[in-house]
């Protein structure tokens, strides 16, 4: 039984002096601060696939597939800063941000790009930057369409964070809005949007 003195102190030291003691006499562990993804046995563009497919996202090649993707949709939002040529080939209604979130919950998807994706986690990071817009573009519409460049996949974790900006709202996306409850019954769409969509581009 944890004794308590004072609001948490008492269980606080007591929680900390078990701890220490069942790690008496452990060996000591290193952690590596410089990890870098390192299989060249692996190619990043298809494990980075490989990821997104396994938390359902679909995934598309070449930036003509951008019009696939649109396919069906009437009402689209954009961040400002997203280049024109990915909308060449759609008819419908383009709405450029700044949107309302009462706006943005009545379109049918977003285009945006990223400020980089991860492989090994099939991880997309958006920073808020001119092709990505504000975190809420991504997280209230119902389909997410991401353009990915090749050179923006980086192999781990540590890699993307050491090019990343601190600073900046980041947003880290790994498939569709999904949960689960205590009977791992999935649930999408509760977080984000249902739908993502991937289109890589060289």
């Amino acid at each position: 039984m944890i004794k308590k003195t004072g609001q948490y102190g008492g269980a606080r030291a007591e929680i900390l002096r078990r701890v220490r003691a069942a790690v008496a006499g452990a060996p000591p562990v290193t952690v590596p601060r410089d990890y870098h993804f390192t299989r060249p046995d692996i190619d990043l563009v298809e494990l980075f696939i490989e990821r997104l497919t396994d938390y359902k996202a679909r995934v598309h090649r070449g930036e003509e597939a951008i019009a696939t993707c649109l396919d069906g949709v009437s009402r689209l939002a954009v961040p400002a800063g997203i280049p024109r040529r990915w909308l060449s080939a759609y008819q419908g209604q383009v709405l450029t941000e700044p949107l309302t979130t009462e706006t943005l919950d009545t379109v049918d998807a977003v285009l945006t790009g990223c400020a980089l994706a991860i492989a090994e986690t099939g991880t997309l990071v958006l920073d808020a930057g001119p092709d990505q817009g504000t975190r809420a573009l991504t997280l209230i519409p119902d389909h997410h369409i991401c353009v990915v460049r090749r050179e923006q996949i980086v192999g781990g974790v540590p890699e993307a964070v050491r090019r990343l900006n601190p600073t900046r709202p980041l947003t880290w996306i790994s498939g569709p809005s999904a949960t689960s409850d205590i009977e791992l019954n999935r649930v999408e769409g509760v977080h984000g949007p249902r739908r993502l969509d991937v289109v890589l581009v060289e």
